[in-house]
Order: C-alpha cells, then structure tokens, then sequence
C-alpha cells in the first residue's frame, strides 16, 4: 500500500451495543479498509471508529459510516459528559506512510462536500480549516449542540458545507485533517468531581498548562471516581509521562490517587519511545528497536 490515511470518526453514541456494532460493520464491508480500533464509552456517550488504507477506501468507509449513523442517532435525545455538536460530531483523516498532508485535506473536504448534501452543516477544522478562527475545534463547538441553532443563525457562523439551517436530528459534524492526536485519559480514586475539573484546568493549555493539551474533568458514575479527560495534539511537543506525572503531582495534593489511564484509540509508536525512555531510563531508545518494526512493509 503506497498512500495509508486513517480516519478517527467520533460518534454520538457510547450506549446500544448492536447500534456500534453496526457501525463498525458498515465500514468494514469496505474493501481496502482495516478497522484498527473501536471503543464506546457509556459515560461520555461516544465511540471512537478507527479505520485506515488507501485514501479512497478510507473516504468510502467515511461515508459508508455517515450513512449508518445519520439513520441511527438523534442527537434530541443525547446527553453524555462528552463535548459534542452533532451525531457524527468529529472525523478527522490523519496523514500516514506515503501521504501528503494536502492529500488528507481534500479528502476531508471531498467527505464534507458529500455530507453537507445530505443536509447537514459541515465544519472544516486544523489543516482543513477555511480560515484561522475555524483551526481550533474547542472553538468550533463551544456551546455544543444546545447552541447550534443559534450559532447557525449567526452568518459568521456559517457552515462550510450544507446548509446554514438547524438539523436537529444530526446536529452538525466537523471535519478536517491533523496531526495524530491521543486521547488519554486519567482515573482517579474519589468521587468529588472538582478534583478532576481543578486538575484539567491545571494541564490544559487554555488555562496556562501544556501547550499541546487539551483537558477536562469527568464523573464515572459507574466507577464511583472521575477522570481526567484529555487530547494530547501534539505527542512530540508535550508527551505522554510529562502529562501523568504533573496529573498524579496535582492530585495528590488533593490526597487522591490515581487508579489508572486509557488510551482511546490507536497510539503512534513514536509516542511510545518517550514511555520507555522516561520510566524505563532508557534515554536513547528508538522504536526501531523493538523486534516487530523490522518486520513492518
């Protein structure tokens, strides 16, 4: 495979197992696509599908999951500690091996051209984005769903694609291209979600954290503790162990402990190489070291 892009599409919906799956089968019923990942999270309300190939299979796949999705969700019912704005709220493409990030923004433009004609209004964000203030998606969905009305009554809020009229079903969908991001997450062991929220403050880079963070603070009703919720969007510039330890220093002043992480989604092995080298003290690992990449095409 010469060209790889990967989708990452953020669905509304974290709940009706058959639903998901359903999802995750339509976009593998597209030749050239290889599921790399899927997670739902009740809590949040959301799935993570995460497919990749050949750009064009990957931009079937992106439509053929659209199709299912826009049938299935509501977004008039929906409610989770998610952010979101529409049912298929995010789908960014992400460069891989042998593709341009030029190529990842006309896929990402071709998908939002296809759906805004089927009514619903398009964002293009990052690299896709049509003009600076569009670049950041926290400032895309401020207000969320309960604001979309508005926000589309507001001609500088314009959709880029389809029409600049409220689709309360389907909400609306932001898409575009970007660097790899990673969604990792923080349990921690109280049910006080201040905490968390105090934390996340702490780390993002709106608030004066990590430049390369995004964050915010969640209950885990069914676990009986919260979670730090972040986007690492840019792993080379904050990684992962700088982001944990500065979470775990923070709680424990609050004499909370951490109880474990997630990683959402696939994870760069890039990414990884700062891990060993921090915990392990091994300061010039190289992934090139492990024995499986020698046997990656």
């Amino acid at each position: 495979m010469s060209e790889v892009l990967m989708c990452e599409a953020n669905v509304s919906e974290g709940r009706r197992e058959d639903v998901i799956e359903g999802f995750v089968e339509a976009v593998r019923s597209v030749d050239g696509v290889t599921i790399a990942d899927y997670s739902s999270d009740p809590d949040h309300h959301r799935s993570v599908i995460t497919f990749l190939g050949a750009p064009d299979p990957v931009l079937a796949g992106a439509r053929a999951l659209a199709s299912g999705v826009l049938e299935a969700v509501d977004m008039r019912s929906h409610s989770g500690e998610h952010p979101r704005m529409g049912a298929l709220d995010v789908v960014p493409f992400i460069p891989l091996r042998g593709t341009e990030t030029e190529r990842a923004v006309g896929v990402a433009r071709e998908f939002g051209r296809w759906l805004g004609e089927q009514g619903v209004p398009v964002y293009y964000y990052e690299d896709a984005a049509t003009r600076p203030e569009r670049q950041s998606l926290p400032k895309i969905r401020k207000g969320q769903y309960e604001a979309l009305e508005e926000k589309l009554a507001d001609p500088a809020w314009a959709p880029d694609e389809g029409p600049a009229v409220f689709n309360s079903q389907a909400g609306a969908t932001v898409t575009g291209a970007r660097f790899p991001l990673i969604a990792f997450n923080v349990n921690l062991r109280t049910d006080d979600v201040e905490v968390a929220r105090t934390i996340a403050k702490a780390v993002r880079h709106i608030n004066g954290g990590y430049r390369y963070v995004r964050g915010m603070g969640f209950a885990l009703d069914d676990k009986g503790m919260v979670q730090v919720s972040m986007n690492l969007v840019n792993y080379l510039g904050t990684p992962i162990p700088r982001v944990l330890e500065t979470v775990r220093s923070e709680a424990a002043r609050y004499g909370v402990q951490v109880a474990g992480t997630e990683l959402i989604g696939p994870v760069p092995l890039g990414a990884l190489e700062e891990v060993v080298r921090h915990y392990l003290q091994t300061h010039d690992f190289q992934s090139d070291q492990i024995v499986e990449t020698a046997l990656l095409p």
